[in-house]
């Protein structure tokens, strides 16, 4: 059994750092073969949903024995020549979910994409809002403590430009 660390730092570069150099060099050749853009397209789909889904599920099975390692070696048999998985698992699996549900997934991210707006502004000006009040709480707690100078003195050296 690897340490959990080693585990970590393995499934990162091999399931991330290792497939992102392979797709950009995919990519960045003279004649791109098409085919293999696919595959690496693929394996990101499944990644990315998988990535989603781990930070729920990993608090739900991480306790099993070796769960590290068969995650390592999962993201390896995604992309291994050998066993090209991604392709596997994405025809057999992911394609004919997410090609059911497009529509329902385009509708709630476009829905996602309507509200995150408001939402953004929300925050936006409620942090505006607080910032303000807290930077003049902070500047009033200042020309309180202040010592040796009046209130008038400090107030007007603070306005000064």
């Amino acid at each position: 059994m690897l340490g959990e660390f080693v585990t970590w730092s393995l499934v990162l570069l091999l399931g991330y750092v290792y497939p992102a150099f392979e797709c950009f060099r995919a990519i960045e050749r003279k004649e791109p073969k098409v085919e293999q853009l696919l595959f690496w397209c693929r394996y990101w789909v499944i990644m990315g949903l998988l990535t989603a889904l781990e930070r729920f599920g990993d608090m739900f099975v991480s306790w099993l024995p070796m769960y590290g390692e068969v995650k390592l070696a999962f993201v390896i048999y995604l992309w291994h020549p050998k066993t090209e998985g991604a392709r596997h698992i994405y025809r057999e699996f992911f394609f004919p979910w997410l090609a059911k549900h497009e529509p329902h997934i385009n509708r709630k991210l476009q829905e996602a994409r309507a509200k995150s707006g408001d939402l953004i502004l929300f925050y936006v000006k409620n942090f505006t809002e607080k910032g303000q009040s807290l930077a003049f709480d902070a500047l009033q707690y200042v020309i309180r403590r202040a010592s040796g100078a009046s209130h008038s003195q400090v107030l007007s050296f603070l306005l000064q430009k």
